[in-house]
């Protein structure tokens, strides 16, 4: 399903649509163009050394509070602080370019762009339920609070192409360095054009949806004392086999993997899954015309008992057990359509839990249990407030 306020900004300012937005066969191009610079495994692991860097950067963050706070550890709603962390990796890996957001300043360039991604989010909710052509009649004010907030989104990912294709020019044959998605899309074969609001809808759609299933985990976590016990053993087990090589510990991991899924089975960014449907469907007891909107619930999918055991139950390793998990794991979709970012996105949300988990131990003064409330994607009711303290 397309958000409508988004394709009436790419329409008033007569631009291409990104991923999120086309169909058809220019959809189907660009997607197999993107699919090898975001899925494919051998450039997944391109990633990781810049994720990882990005979250040694957040333990350090982390530090500086505990040792700020001079009572040992450091508490706080640190929702904030993950949407920076989420926001600095996806922009390091499409632009390149690090935007030194968990640093404690901002350049006002970048200032402005991250106001705007907060206010394009922020604007996108309303608009969900009113015309946008209303809208656009009485020139509202959340209106063109969206459309200002995209086109400082757009000239930023413009800015960055300019920038990567001078860089480009300018760099030495055999320098190998990996440059980012921006810059690899250069040399594809595909317009200026869609690879500028491509990035753009990259940037969009990899910020909220990884800081908010991080804040989910580290929350659940904190609730679970003996799982984060277990997850922390497979991770300092993994670094003594591993040396510490990210690459070879993100493959050693299984149970934490399992957190991650077990996370989205509870809380996934979207409460439903939604496909058109191409050709008529026959099933036993029904009969699917083509062009027929399919959603499935998967809040309600992730909490059935008749499809999970003990469901409101928070157990990691009922994803390790075989022959329970097909097709079960939704949370990124599925199929052609699945999340364009999944890859990049499990990446960063698994390497920041393994360096967090070596580092800190994570506790939580939320009494009652904070329930999830929809609001374009699952957040939670209230704040929910983090405490770290650091492993000697």
């Amino acid at each position: 399903m397309k958000i409508k306020s988004w394709v009436a900004h790419r329409d008033l300012r007569k631009l291409s649509y990104g991923i999120l937005l086309k169909s058809g066969e220019d959809w189907k191009r660009n997607r197999l163009i993107l699919n090898k610079e975001l899925l494919a495994p051998e450039v997944v692991q391109k990633f990781v050394p810049h994720l990882n860097e990005v979250a040694l950067d957040f333990v350090s963050m982390v530090n500086r509070n505990i040792e700020k706070s001079r009572r040992g550890h450091w508490a706080a709603d640190i929702s904030n602080d993950l949407f920076k962390f989420a926001l600095e990796s996806v922009h390091y890996i499409l632009h390149g370019e690090r935007l030194d957001l968990l640093q404690g300043y901002c350049n006002p360039a970048s200032q402005m762009f991250i106001d705007s991604v907060l206010k394009m989010f922020k604007s996108t909710v309303p608009i969900l339920n009113i015309p946008v052509g209303l809208l656009k009649s009485i020139n509202a004010k959340v209106w063109q609070e969206h459309i200002d907030s995209w086109d400082i989104i757009y000239k930023h990912a413009n800015d960055s192409i300019q920038r990567a294709y001078r860089y480009m020019h300018q760099r030495v044959k055999n320098d190998k360095a990996y440059l980012g998605i921006l810059a690899e899309l250069l040399m594809q074969d595909i317009s200026l054009e869609d690879i500028t609001v491509n990035i753009m809808e990259l940037n969009a759609g990899g910020i909220d949806t990884t800081s908010i299933t991080l804040l989910w985990t580290m929350y659940s976590l904190a609730k679970y004392p003996n799982i984060q016990k277990n997850l922390r053993s497979e991770i300092m087990e993994a670094n003594q086999k591993t040396g510490g090589d990210p690459v070879q510990m993100l493959q050693s991991v299984p149970l934490l993997k399992g957190a991650l899924k077990e996370t989205l089975r509870l809380y996934p960014v979207a409460i439903t899954l939604q496909r058109y449907i191409v050709e008529d469907i026959a099933l036993q007891d029904y009969h699917i015309p083509a062009g027929t909107l399919v959603q499935t619930g998967l809040f309600a999918m992730g909490r059935s008992p008749e499809i999970f055991s003990n469901p409101e139950q928070y157990n990691p390793e009922r994803w390790l057990k075989h022959g329970e998990t097909s097709f079960r794991h939704l949370g990124f979709g599925f199929g052609p359509r699945q999340c364009i970012g999944r890859r990049l996105a499990e990446t960063e949300i698994l390497l920041l839990l393994i360096q967090m988990l070596q580092n800190f131990n994570i506790e939580t003064t939320n009494i009652a249990e904070v329930k999830p409330n929809f609001d374009l994607i699952l957040l939670p009711e209230k704040p929910i407030n983090l405490v770290f303290k650091a492993i000697n």
